[in-house]
């Protein structure tokens, strides 16, 4: 077996219309999102109004990352210290960091074979915990049935905060995921679906909330310069009562996002072709489970998940090792060490343990690839037959 020679974090090339407005800024020497000129936008105040007419969301904030939009978000939503905030059980680590962040305790909701919430665990933990609010984990880009979600939600009197740091673009029965709940929060970090290293993005419709947000995230008084933002009378009270947590985006990393913006559907056809043929052939290989993927579900297949139900610990290390040998670079959901920027709630100390068996059944067969835009057809071809390869290989000891 040939192996793959490519780079699993090598992202595409900025394009060169984002390169020449990040120069265009650089060289105006104002990249602090607020030092305009009189009636100037400014990138970080347009890239709010282009990704709110996007998402179809009356108003959008740009700040530091995709963790700090969940942070806020959770303080603006009205979370205080103590209380229980309920969120999916397999996601990453900057999920119940927000929680935490706020001096909130997460609860963990288990999920399903489909890497999905399990609506009937959530239904008891809902009871259970008296929590008020759910921060829903679209993790790796499944998305669960949002309307028997948000049915649920409605009837519990559930607070929904969606993240979506994997499922920019993405939708469910044709309503962009982000605008189910009270917000959407959105990453731009290197290996999301638009790249500035580092960034987020946080939509709603509720004015109060998103006056909160934007005086949480560092604007002083200058609220009126923000592109998407409620009237300025929304502001008249929440100015002086809500502190300033500084956690800006600055005009630098707008003026590279927005280009980018308008080539993102252009990409999700892309990033959807690579992961169709990958998941075609693994769906071929006998003990290999490919998540099931509704038809209500419109998804971004920038990273593919499948499950070797049954195998061992000693086999998922050596399968991971096999795979990395031939250039394919798995991550593993199962391991009891955290892995750069793979870990379960095992890892997480700072927040109570929780019993999850359904979770912990399902993550210890699971396994994780990035397909980055910078892979070919052909790249992805080489790389489905390795795994297909390492997959046989390890199937005679036990996994079934």
């Amino acid at each position: 077996m040939e192996p793959f020679r490519g780079v699993f974090t090598q992202q595409e090339a900025i394009p060169e219309q984002a390169v020449d407005a990040a120069i265009e800024v650089l060289r105006s020497g104002r990249l602090h999102r607020y030092n305009t000129l009189g009636e100037e936008l400014g990138a970080a105040s347009e890239l709010e109004q282009v990704f709110a007419r996007y998402q179809g969301a009356k108003y959008c904030l740009a700040c530091a990352s995709g963790g700090y939009a969940m942070s806020i978000a959770l303080r603006a939503a009205g979370v205080r210290p103590g209380d229980a905030v309920l969120t999916n059980s397999f996601t990453l680590a900057p999920v119940p960091g927000a929680i935490a962040a706020v001096g909130a305790k997460p609860v963990f909701v288990e999920v399903t074979e489909d890497l999905v919430l399990d609506l009937a665990d959530l239904e008891t933990k809902i009871s259970e915990s008296g929590a008020k609010m759910l921060l829903l984990s679209s993790m790796r880009g499944h998305l669960c049935d949002m309307e028997a979600l948000t049915g649920l939600l409605e009837a519990k009197n559930v607070i929904l905060l969606e993240d979506c740091a994997h499922t920019m673009g993405a939708s469910w029965s044709g309503r962009l995921s982000g605008s189910f709940g009270l917000a959407g929060c959105f990453s731009t970090q290197t290996y999301k679906h638009l790249n500035s290293g580092e960034g987020g993005l946080l939509t709603s419709d509720d004015s109060q909330f998103m006056a909160r947000a934007i005086m949480l995230s560092g604007s002083y008084m200058l609220y009126e310069r923000h592109g998407a933002a409620p009237p300025a009378e929304v502001f008249k009270t929440i100015r002086l009562e809500t502190p300033n947590m500084s956690g800006r985006m600055d005009n630098l990393r707008a003026a590279i996002l927005l280009p980018q913006l308008t080539a993102l559907d252009d990409s999700i056809r892309r990033w959807n072709e690579r992961y169709h043929l990958i998941a075609e052939r693994l769906s071929n290989v006998p003990n290999v489970r490919m998540p099931h993927r509704p038809d209500e579900e419109a998804y971004v297949g920038s990273s593919i998940q499948f499950r070797i139900p049954g195998i061992s610990k000693t086999q998922a290390i050596r399968f991971v090792a096999d795979n990395k040998a031939l250039g394919v670079e798995l991550k593993w959901f199962g391991d009891e060490n955290p892995v750069a920027f793979t870990s379960n709630h095992h890892s997480w100390q700072y927040v109570d343990p929780q019993d999850l068996p359904k979770t912990d059944e399902v993550l210890s067969g699971l396994f994780d690839m990035r397909i980055p835009l910078s892979f070919t057809l052909d790249d992805c071809e080489h790389i489905a037959r390795i795994l297909s390869h390492t997959a046989y290989q390890n199937m005679g000891s036990g996994a079934t």
